[in-house]
């Protein structure tokens, strides 16, 4: 297992991210949570998974950026992060999920296979039975599995994420797309069968950006 020289600086900062977000983490995710960063930094030097080099912004750019969505999942049973790259927010939602959803079963699907190869890597050191990875393009993916909730953080504009997944998604389900700024012009050209349910705006702990959440469902009306 890679290891982090700061361990006891990020554990902080992680706790104190948590508080803001008034999210209750156990010292078990904590520890896991430290893992995973410490495999990111380790396989990052040698195979470029984020351009996030620096182990304290990866904690706040990636770590606390998708624990600031993780309320959006609570009650979900199967979870679809397309586009996932290294593991984000897939990883996050599985580690939290683990306590918070024991239930929930979280798939992970990218095109490159340095990055589930890192994924799959992950999965075995981290003890994460409920992760699937999958690599290979979403649009091809067996629809025999469905999804309640279909997310990606960084995939691609809206009207992509729901034409390449969108036959994934479970009648009644949520597709929740992570954005930056509020992303009008794409909900603009969504698709008349999907809608857009809701958009939140996120605070992330230690980021001054605009982070926003968007809810699109499937238009039953069309």
């Amino acid at each position: 297992m890679a290891t982090l020289s700061n361990k006891d600086e990020f554990s902080a900062l992680l706790n104190q991210g948590a508080a803001k977000l008034a999210i209750s983490l156990s010292v078990r995710q904590i520890e896991k949570l430290l893992d995973y960063l410490a495999l990111l930094v380790k396989w990052n030097s040698v195979y470029n998974l984020t351009a996030v080099r620096d182990p304290q912004q990866m904690v706040i750019q990636h770590l606390l950026d998708a624990m600031s969505s993780l309320f959006a999942f609570k009650g979900a049973k199967k979870v679809l992060d397309v586009g996932t790259g290294g593991g984000l927010p897939g990883i996050v939602i599985a580690i939290w999920a683990m306590e918070a959803e024991p239930d929930m079963q979280v798939h992970l699907i990218d095109t490159v296979k340095k990055k589930t190869a890192f994924l799959t890597q992950v999965k075995a050191e981290l003890g994460l039975e409920k992760v699937t990875v999958h690599s290979g393009h979403v649009e091809k993916l067996a629809s025999e599995t469905m999804f309640d909730v279909i997310t990606s953080r960084a995939f691609a504009e809206l009207i992509d994420f729901v034409n390449l997944s969108g036959h994934l998604l479970e009648q009644d389900g949520s597709m929740i797309a992570l954005k930056g700024k509020k992303p009008d012009e794409e909900i603009l050209r969504l698709p008349l069968a999907w809608k857009v349910e809701k958009i939140e705006s996120l605070s992330v702990p230690g980021m001054q950006a605009d982070r926003h959440l968007v809810w699109i469902k499937k238009n039953l009306e069309n």
